[in-house]
């Protein structure tokens, strides 16, 4: 049972962001479709001089969180070491990327100007985004601080042939080896 506490609270947070990052996928990309097209007079568009890099680095972070929460599924499902690894890389890219976002965005806030509702909506999440990311990158590297969380990254018997076997060098056969 204590094998499995980050990985029972990482599912439900790995579901949470998932909603979240599709979430601002649909927003970014109508405000970007809105922002290409020059309607930024409409009523829940508005925005200021930060608002494209905002959106573009918003649609980049939602992408790469849906697919870091895919091999985040896909490594609470094994919680093995070799699943941890492509879990693990891709989500703290994701995190990487939505602090970026989350940087614009407060930018954006700080800038001013009118901003419509779907542009506030789309800040708030992605402010957000970057604090559950964070938790999530942290509860998938438990295991680097004790085995008792997750898989870690000291595995005492990885890559060791059977007990009792004696490591031979490369090319060379059974006849001859062992002095």
């Amino acid at each position: 049972m204590a094998r499995t506490v980050a990985r029972t609270i990482a599912a439900p947070l790995l579901f949470l962001n998932l909603i979240m990052y599709l979430i601002v996928l649909g927003f970014a990309s109508w405000c970007l479709n809105r922002y290409i097209n020059g309607q930024t007079a409409h009523p829940s568009m508005g925005g200021n001089g930060a608002t494209g890099h905002f959106l573009t680095f918003a649609i980049l972070a939602a992408v790469l969180g849906i697919v870091s929460k895919i091999a985040g599924g896909n490594h609470l499902r094994a919680w093995r070491n070799d699943s941890l690894a492509a879990a693990g890389s891709s989500s703290i890219v994701a995190w990487a990327v939505t602090m970026l976002a989350l940087g614009l965005a407060c930018k954006e806030i700080n800038v001013g100007g009118w901003r419509g509702w779907r542009l506030r909506v789309l800040e708030g999440f992605t402010i957000v985004l970057g604090f559950t990311q964070l938790l999530y990158v942290l509860l998938l590297h438990a295991g680097f601080f004790s085995s008792k969380y997750g898989p870690g990254y000291r595995e005492p018997d990885y890559g060791v042939g059977a007990p009792g076997a004696e490591p031979r060098p490369k090319g060379v056969t059974g006849a001859g080896v062992g002095v």
